[in-house]
């Protein structure tokens, strides 16, 4: 067996000084909620938070299930003021997504969160120093995307990273082909593993898992599957090849996700098998009801028409439906349809986190 390089050694050395207790399993890209006028509705964050709390300890915010794409940077500002506030009470971990698709605004972008919330220059410094600075904090790092761009090189694609990995922070690359219309080749993302210890976790929503699957020597990065379906097989402790999930029904089944987990962990395959299956054909059969809505991303508008029930309850139909960023509100027919999936699968929740 090869000893460990020194990048694989002082990244597993990043993360248990960011993660004491080991990196969660399961990472949840929260939804953002707005009120009736369109504003972010702290009260609803933090019960959602709350509800969420016993069985998922990691979060990504804004991710694209929280229109990470969509929100103004004063949006992101005040959303992240209000999280905030609330994971440090929980004890929770923080990932900030900065989702922009063009370069200089996701530099730019990068630059105000560093300052706002670190209150540090935004310029070149080791991973040990910045461990420090997020140690006092509940954030663990800041999460990018590729820039957007289906003709876009590797090369290219790597040279951005580069630049902002070089910046020290901890750092979450997001594989997500379904936004960016490129794709993050296995060699660039090992190269990248190679080069820099503070690239500390890799996500991929592709579903098609190329960088997992490929067998490339990651060094210690820890890996997420964001693709949903099949749960069972991808974790390595069930011999696949992630170590967790970052998933966006996470929203909606932190306690059946999390049994899952517990069961794989325990052998308990076949609970863990039915289970899944169950969540696989309820979560499918809703991301096909939102399928063709003009407004939104299928992720947030799925977990928002599923969520609407866990937060009211099986009588949630009668509650006003959600509000989408653009500005419109789910139609009454994909509520009606989440819930009768919802009843047909066993996963009602008997009462909402708001009653």
């Amino acid at each position: 067996m090869s000893r460990p390089t020194q990048t694989a050694v002082a990244r597993r050395a990043l993360l248990s000084r960011l993660f004491p207790s080991g990196v969660p399993t399961l990472w949840c890209p929260l939804v953002t909620h707005y009120d009736r006028e369109g504003a972010i509705d702290e009260h609803r964050m933090a019960a959602h938070l709350r509800h969420l709390s016993p069985h998922i300890k990691g979060f990504l915010i804004p991710g694209s299930t929280g229109d990470g794409w969509e929100l103004t940077d004063d949006e992101t500002r005040r959303l992240l003021e209000m999280v905030l506030k609330q994971v440090g009470k929980l004890k929770l971990h923080l990932l900030i997504g900065v989702l922009k698709t063009d370069p200089a605004e996701m530099r730019r972008a990068f630059s105000d969160l560093v300052v706002s919330h670190l209150k540090t220059r935004f310029e070149a410094r080791s991973p040990e120093k910045s461990a420090s600075e997020l140690a006092a904090t509940c954030i663990r790092g800041f999460t990018f995307c590729p820039p957007r761009g289906s003709d876009l090189a590797q090369d290219r694609i790597k040279a951005e990273l580069c630049s902002l990995l070089e910046v020290g922070m901890p750092t979450a690359i997001y594989q997500l082909p379904q936004i960016t219309q490129n794709e993050m080749a296995p060699e660039l993302v090992a190269d990248l593993a190679r080069r820099f210890p503070n690239f500390i976790l890799f996500k991929d929503t592709s579903g098609a898992d190329h960088v997992a699957l490929s067998g490339q020597k990651l060094e210690n990065v820890f890996l997420v599957r964001g693709a949903e379906g099949d749960y069972v097989r991808w974790l390595k402790a069930a011999r696949g090849p992630y170590d967790g999930f970052l998933l966006s029904t996470a929203n909606c089944f932190a306690r059946e996700f999390h049994q899952i987990v517990e069961d794989i962990a325990g052998r308990r395959v076949k609970a863990a098998r039915e289970m899944s299956e169950r969540l696989t054909a309820c979560i499918n059969e809703v991301f096909g009801i939102v399928t063709g809505l003009p407004q939104g991303n299928p992720f947030a508008n799925a977990n928002k028409a599923i969520d609407h029930f866990f937060a009211h309850g099986p009588r949630a139909d009668a509650a006003p439906p959600p509000r989408l960023h653009a500005g419109v509100f789910l139609p009454p027919e994909v509520i009606r349809a989440t819930g009768n999936a919802l009843s047909r699968h066993g996963l009602m929740p008997g009462k909402g986190y708001l009653e």
